[in-house]
């Protein structure tokens, strides 16, 4: 397998004196990446847990060509076109009942920055000071500053640690210590908070870590006792990667405002929104220009992700594709059942779609080399598993078969014989 060495490009978390390569990749179909040698991948992370249905989608991949005969991109401020509106319509109706308006913006990062700005315009345009974000701890939401300020302060963003304002933050709420996240939760909303900004059911690059349904519920609970307002932030959870379109739909809430991004489209090109209480956008609404919302993208609601958005959306209309996440779900539980008891494993965890592993290892932290020896392992095996660390996760296209899914589990399972501190 040949690797891209001479090349001007920077590419993104990638430290370049430890991978000073990447392969090439040409083509791309269902749940296989093919590179221009002929080696092929298996992406068992959805290409950074982007691809949904699979790569280049047939229905999806039409709509996109269909729509590069009309329109290509317009400015979204005093023009509209129908692909944005039609989509506006169709989130409307399908995200949790409430959510009433839908900004438009780029990646998963400038989504939650939206939802932050959000809130403190909503606050400060009725006059109040609210301006403290409450955040969980190993949260991730994103590299913009905003978004760098709500997630955990790590290696990811020490560089930048100027920058980032406060955010009162409340613990993880593990098993058997859930009190405490609700004791915190409550203390920093009773001193009068703007928002608390949370991943519903599980924190994606903070280690894959997973808490309960009726713990996203009571989160919510206090934050509406206090008026606080609530982010979700399903950037990577929603379009069924944990079992349900979106997980707040599990605990049975709305949330004031939701974040969504990757899976939009099917992941097949960039595109998310921030959607909203009607209370938030009228907050926004006066005959005083000053308090219009001042959040813009040059690309904002292009045209051709929302056809990629609309016909992504018509898929999930159809009983197959909620079926494929509910057969992938049971094909992921099963599999993962053989490590449970398994000493060269911890905190072996599954859900919906999603299975996460922490290999017992001595030198474990993000930035030690542990990570890029698995992905090279996994490379080595046709595989595209990117592990946090020394926590391995599994999450795949809906597509993938249980074939596939073997030859990823047997996989780990050898890489454990290689790295785990008690190989067996």
């Amino acid at each position: 397998m040949s690797l891209v060495t001479d090349s001007p490009v920077w590419r993104p978390f990638t430290q370049h004196a430890l991978q000073p390569g990447a392969y090439k990749i040409a083509h791309a179909e269902g749940a296989w990446l093919t590179a221009e040698d002929g080696t092929r991948f298996l992406d068992a992370i959805s290409s950074w847990w982007v691809i949904t249905h699979g790569h280049r989608h047939p229905e999806i991949m039409a709509a996109i060509r269909q729509q590069t005969e009309t329109l290509d991109q317009i400015i979204f401020a005093g023009f509209t076109h129908e692909p944005a509106e039609a989509l506006a319509r169709r989130l409307v109706e399908i995200t949790p009942e409430g959510l009433d308006y839908v900004f438009y913006s780029d990646s998963g990062s400038t989504a939650v920055e939206v939802a932050i700005k959000m809130a403190l315009g909503y606050w400060r345009n009725r006059g109040l000071s609210r301006r403290r974000v409450i955040a969980m701890e190993h949260a991730y939401h994103g590299d913009t500053v905003g978004t760098m300020s709500a997630g955990a302060r790590s290696v990811f963003n020490a560089p930048y640690e100027p920058l980032l304002f406060d955010v009162a933050r409340v613990p993880f709420p593990g098993r058997g210590a859930e009190q405490a996240t609700f004791d915190a939760l409550e203390a920093f909303c009773r001193d009068g908070a703007a928002a608390f900004i949370v991943e519903p059911l599980i924190l994606g690059a903070g280690g894959m870590l997973t808490y309960g349904a009726p713990v996203l519920a009571e989160m919510k609970r206090i934050c509406e006792t206090h008026g606080v307002l609530f982010i979700a932030d399903e950037v990577m959870t929603g379009f069924g990667r944990t079992g349900t379109l979106f997980a707040c739909e599990q605990a049975g809430i709305v949330p004031d405002i939701a974040c969504y991004s990757k899976g939009l489209t099917g992941g097949s090109v960039p595109l998310a929104v921030t959607m909203c209480r009607r209370e938030i956008y009228d907050a926004h609404y006066a005959p005083e220009r000053a308090r219009a919302f001042f959040h813009s993208s040059s690309f904002t609601a292009n045209p051709i992700g929302c056809a990629a958005a609309l016909a992504n959306l018509g898929i999930w209309e159809k009983a197959d594709a909620r079926a494929r996440v509910a057969q992938l779900a049971a094909m992921q539980a099963e599999r993962a059942s053989r490590f449970v008891d398994d000493p060269r494993f911890s905190a072996v965890r599954h859900l919906g779609t999603i299975v996460a592993l922490d290999l017992d290892v001595a030198h474990s932290g993000y930035a030690s080399t542990l990570s890029l020896d698995l992905m090279r392992f996994f490379n080595a095996r046709g595989l595209l598993l990117r592990p946090l660390g020394p926590t391995i996760y599994v999450l795949p296209p809906y597509c993938v078969t249980a074939g596939e899914l073997d030859g990823v589990y047997e996989a780990i399972g050898a890489a454990a014989n290689q790295f785990a501190s008690r190989a067996v």
